[in-house]
């Protein structure tokens, strides 16, 4: 997962700031869920809250970033250049989003508070391996949503080719 991640950071990189520190804040929340993944292997009764939480509040902020920020202005990008193709797509990739979205939101309910935590901790494993099945889907949408409705209006400077992670010669 964590190497998709990269390949999406080099692929997307510097096409706009706010879709790079988005594409940041999925790397840091999936360094997070890579760690609670291996405590949880290693030793489930070494798994605290305090990490519980820390991998649930980086992924709430990822899934809310793209939600409240991302998804609206790459929807309002497609509209000001009257790509109306792009904005099927987005509704269409958007729409296919929101299961992740209410298996993140399962999971936070799940785990927020003490006693829901301690009682549910023997399940994390099966958790983060669901929600880790989910969030790669959720990946290659978002990054579907971005080469179609991003990159393809990008200055012809700013475009990469949705195959590779280097510039397109005009």
């Amino acid at each position: 997962m964590l190497e998709h991640c990269k390949t999406a950071q080099e692929r997307w990189g510097g096409v706009h700031s706010l879709i790079d520190r988005w594409l940041e804040q999925r790397y840091d929340m999936l360094v997070t869920l890579v760690d609670l993944r291996e405590v949880c292997e290693s030793d489930l009764s070494a798994v605290t809250k305090a990490r519980i939480d820390a991998f649930s509040e980086a992924l709430m902020d990822y899934i809310s970033a793209g939600h409240f920020e991302i998804y609206p202005q790459l929807r309002e990008e497609a509209k000001a250049f009257d790509d109306r193709e792009a904005l099927a797509l987005a509704d269409d990739l958007l729409e296919r989003v929101e299961s992740s979205t209410q298996l993140v939101l399962d999971f936070d309910n799940d785990y927020a508070t003490p006693a829901r935590c301690q009682h549910h901790t023997a399940r994390l494993p099966a958790w983060l391996e669901r929600l880790g099945a989910g969030l790669v889907n959720r990946f290659g949408l978002e990054d579907q949503l971005i080469s179609r409705v991003h990159a393809v209006h990008a200055p012809a400077t700013d475009k990469t080719d949705p195959h590779q992670a280097h510039p397109v010669s005009s």
